[in-house]
């Protein structure tokens, strides 16, 4: 076990997290430690089995999936979460990245590839659906006039890096940083970090890794 990708399931419907089971014991490099079918039993194996990624559904029953996140998330900030969703609409997705999510991808997907999402999680990148990822402005009012140094800085924002591990990063200091992703928020007419890094993404400002 020592050698695998643990992996907590959490979905309220039994032949759905069997099936994701199915799926993931396919890959030798993925071990299923748990599964949850609500909330509150998501935030206690998530604790107490510490696995490398958490599956969450984001339409529990009761407490939404998102509202779990958050609640791991402030327990374990090192939590990694992977959020599966029946649902597109750009709010759900900001919502999911700000209760911590470092994944959104749709469960209905012709193609879904669970297993290749959750490996990429696990190494800390940011993993949205293809389906989320079409080039449109998810505030229509921007999608350049950025520098060359502020394109640079954005790249490290969607990689999910603070202020400060920036500014060691590129040899900064962490207020010019900070001034920085204020100037490209502003250029972009959004205010909120999550909502930035999907715009991003969806128009192409970044590529993902």
């Amino acid at each position: 076990m020592a050698d695998k990708l643990t992996v907590l399931l959490v979905d309220d419907h039994a032949l759905v997290r069997k099936g994701f089971r199915r799926m993931l014991e396919d890959d030798p490099a993925i071990a299923v430690v748990g599964e949850a079918s609500e909330g509150g039993e998501a935030v206690r194996l998530a604790l107490e089995l510490k696995p490398n990624v958490i599956v969450m559904d984001c339409a529990l029953p009761g407490i939404s999936g998102i509202d779990v996140t958050r609640s791991i998330r402030a327990k374990s900030p090192g939590a990694a979460i992977l959020m599966l969703s029946m649902h597109s609409e750009d709010t759900l997705v900001r919502q999911a990245l700000e209760a911590g999510a470092r994944g959104y991808i749709l469960k209905n997907a012709m193609e879904l590839d669970l297993a290749t999402a959750i490996k990429r999680v696990a190494q800390g990148h940011l993993v949205l659906d293809p389906q989320l990822a079409k080039p449109e402005a998810l505030k229509g009012e921007r999608t350049g006039g950025l520098t060359a140094r502020e394109l640079e800085i954005l790249r490290h924002i969607v990689a999910g890096k603070s202020n400060k591990e920036i500014a060691v990063e590129l040899g900064l200091s962490a207020n010019t940083v900070g001034v920085h992703r204020a100037n490209i928020m502003d250029t972009l007419g959004i205010h909120k970090t999550a909502e930035l890094v999907v715009y991003a993404i969806r128009n192409g400002l970044v590529n993902l890794p």
